[in-house]
């Protein structure tokens, strides 16, 4: 318990340089990058996901569910301190990353089925990253007496969810609907250049902030990668206990070990960041970086291994 609190006095102060401007850049960039995303969705994806409903149950039980259990079983056996165990939390509570959907389609796995989860479990995620992060971090006491320290509403929770990810989703459609040749003009240029700006954020946000991250990565550096691989592994192994073909394991695998650790950054700044939290912020940046870097080389390696397949 000693060592425990003196860790904990470590690495809650860190304090990350972003100011209200950045907070601004983050929003607009996860609504341009959800935006680019809903411009390749069209209502036929969800028609085809409910045709069939296990891939429906199976995808939204591994990202909402499966996850979120996992992380709870992981902070219970590791014991981090509370900020990073409330991080680790926050993650598994958001929807899969969008980037997923470039990352499927790299691997060689379902991407119709990718782009179409994407689309359901963001409107998912409206109700359900609330409702995660309130019931898994109340049901581990140390983050609990973080939360009852903060005036986390739900509705507020819920409205910010949907500003960020419900609107330009539902945007991205519409445009997709009524003006269909736009629709695919602005997705060239959009999906790419939207992920650079994101990938451009993050590396401006890690230059700013490469003295905390030298000094104090090594507190979260192999839980992060760790908690990663048992998303990917989770995602995997369940879909094929459920019996799933190996492209739609593939799929569950990305889409379950991918967050979309840029929301759970804006929640931590909207919410928790006065509140000496250091190690809940570093936790969830360093999955911001931590998590592309790995989808890509999962990804990748995939590629190879169905090319080699084919050839």
């Amino acid at each position: 318990m000693f060592l425990n609190i003196n860790i904990n006095e470590h690495v809650d102060k860190v304090q990350i340089n972003f100011d209200s401007g950045g907070l601004w850049v983050l929003n607009i960039t996860l609504a341009i990058i959800m935006y680019g995303v809903a411009l390749g969705i069209t209502i036929d994806d969800f028609k085809r996901l409910f045709k069939n409903p296990k891939i429906v149950l199976v995808g939204i039980f591994s990202q909402f569910v499966l996850f979120p259990l996992i992380t709870f079983v992981l902070v219970y056996f590791i014991n981090p301190t509370p900020s990073i165990a409330l991080g680790m939390i926050m993650v598994a509570a958001c929807p899969g990353g969008n980037i997923s959907n470039f990352m499927t389609q790299l691997a060689g796995g379902n991407a119709a089925l990718s782009v179409s989860l994407t689309a359901f479990a963001t409107l998912v995620a409206v109700l359900m990253t609330p409702i995660n992060l309130s019931f898994w971090g109340n049901l581990y006491e140390p983050t609990s007496q973080i939360l009852r320290t903060v005036q986390l509403d739900p509705f507020t929770l819920a409205k910010l969810v949907t500003l960020i990810l419900g609107v330009p989703l539902i945007l991205g459609m519409l445009t997709r609907k009524y003006y269909k040749s736009l629709a695919f003009k602005l997705a060239k240029i959009l999906r790419p250049v939207s992920i650079v700006i994101f990938l451009i954020f993050i590396i401006i946000a890690f230059s700013q902030n490469l003295d905390v991250f030298s000094e104090y990565i090594h507190y979260v550096f192999f839980i992060v990668i760790f908690h990663n691989i048992m998303g990917y592994l989770g995602g995997f192994y369940f879909a094929k206990a459920m019996r799933l073909n190996y492209y739609d394991q593939k799929t569950l695998a990305i889409e379950t070990g991918i967050q979309n650790s840029g929301l759970g950054l804006l929640l931590y700044f909207n919410f928790f960041n006065d509140l000496g939290l250091g190690g809940m912020a570093l936790c969830i940046a360093f999955w911001g970086i931590w998590d592309i870097a790995s989808g890509l080389g999962l990804a990748y390696y995939w590629s190879i291994k169905t090319s080699k397949i084919t050839t």
